[in-house]
């Protein structure tokens, strides 16, 4: 585990819709544009060639790999990859790439190679443990000479530069691997960033119950330091669907502090490749600023998807080339409510600091920090209410960090507005 992740943005990036180039260039140019948002990781979705057989679409899924040590030629050459690398380097920022490991293509270099290698069902044919994934087809690992392969490739990718994965499905790969995986990357970078794709809770009893091994979050601690939300995003769609049910999430999100290691972090966002745009959603302004600002402010890392600054609504195909929406870039002032935000999300009291949620009646999410003498308060007016509510701090006039209008408690209570509220008594 690495607290300090709790302190860090992630930003994904799907490289073949990011730009009209659809390749490595095109991200590389927008880096000092994704640098100015305050993002410290730039997470690609997978970099590698895409099988032919069974593909899904006219291009193919990112998830459905060829060759694990090669560059998908779409996306340009190893140099260019390269160059990606040192270019987000030179701006501070660290360069994570996703790893699919639970499966590869049906026309794989594994599978050509070592079929062996390969999960088969009881007759005998290539196939997935679950799902409906006709693309890809499942590994095998009870077969250890695979284990010696895989983390082979890993230690390839960390000496060229990268400096963290993202782990497709990692829940259903066999935790002793992502164990000894770990082990033989932190000898390669002692800061290397391990990211895992953690599966919906119920997700783990439906494997489990079909006879096949899946790990809950808690087991996935002992390999990774930052973990999905998965956990609790059933709780938070029902949320955006019914306004009365932000308190449920609220309280999944503050259970999460009870049953996970001290220094445990969990990846907060609003989207992702898998999930629909918030903004198709969300309609209110109001709202989905407040939104946005509060996955800054829970406890964990702040997960950006490329595309949510520009209040992107169309949720890029996996399939065909389909490039993100940028012409809305400028809308509800959105990037420099993220800039804010990322700026206020270094304060090492969200690092270190006691995290409580605090439960109201209304549609308000209330979060407080408590370093020594230092406290944070945090409002995000979810549903544009009007009135007050019970502060933490004393009476007295603050300045909102968020925007620098003054904010005054009198007799505890402390006045609702539209834009968050973040206050600070020293």
């Amino acid at each position: 585990m690495n607290k300090n992740l709790r302190n860090q943005i992630i930003y994904q990036v799907f490289p073949r819709q990011h730009s009209k180039t659809s390749d490595f260039n095109g991200v590389t140019k927008d880096l000092d544009r994704i640098k100015e948002l305050g993002v410290d990781i730039v997470y690609l979705l997978p970099i590698h060639p895409i099988g032919q057989k069974n593909k899904k679409g006219s291009v193919g899924c990112p998830y459905s790999i060829q060759d694990y040590r090669k560059v998908c030629p779409d996306l340009g050459t190893l140099e260019d990859f390269k160059k990606l690398i040192d270019e987000t380097h030179k701006r501070g920022m660290k360069l994570m790439i996703d790893v699919v490991y639970n499966h590869t293509s049906r026309d794989s270099v594994i599978l050509n190679t070592h079929p062996e290698w390969m999960y088969k069902n009881e007759q005998g044919e290539f196939k997935g443990k679950v799902g409906d994934w006709w693309d890809v087809t499942d590994l095998d690992y009870t077969n250890l000479d695979l284990w010696d392969e895989l983390i082979d490739t890993l230690c390839y990718w960390a000496k060229l530069g990268v400096d963290g994965y993202r782990c497709d499905v990692a829940s259903m790969v066999p935790l002793k691997f992502w164990i000894k995986a770990k082990e033989e990357l932190l000898k390669i970078n002692p800061n290397f960033i391990m990211f895992a794709e953690s599966i919906h809770a119920d997700f783990v009893k439906f494997i489990r119950d079909s006879g096949f091994e899946a790990h809950s979050d808690c087991e996935m601690y002992q390999a990774f330091d930052l973990l999905y939300d998965y956990d609790i995003i059933t709780t938070y769609d029902d949320y955006l669907k019914d306004h009365s049910c932000l308190n449920d999430w609220l309280k999944a999100l503050y259970r999460q502090e009870m049953i996970y290691p001290m220094d445990y972090a969990k990846a907060h966002g609003l989207e992702n490749h898998d999930r629909e745009r918030t903004a198709k959603f969300v309609k209110d302004e109001v709202r989905l600023r407040n939104l946005n600002a509060l996955m800054f402010f829970l406890k964990g890392t702040t997960f950006i998807y490329a595309g949510q600054e520009a209040c992107e609504e169309k949720l890029e195909s996996l399939f065909e080339i389909d490039l993100t929406d940028w012409s809305t870039l400028g809308k509800y002032d959105m990037v420099n409510l993220i800039k804010k935000c990322a700026s206020l999300k270094k304060d090492r009291i969200l690092k270190d600091g006691v995290y409580n949620i605090h439960f109201e009646e209304e549609e308000i999410a209330h979060i407080t920090y408590k370093l020594g003498n230092e406290l944070l308060e945090c409002v995000f007016n979810l549903g544009d209410i009007k009135g007050t509510i019970d502060s933490k701090q004393q009476d007295g006039k603050y300045i909102n960090l968020f925007n620098d209008d003054i904010i005054e408690i009198t007799n505890g209570k402390l006045p609702l507005y539209k834009e968050p509220i973040i206050i600070k008594n020293v």
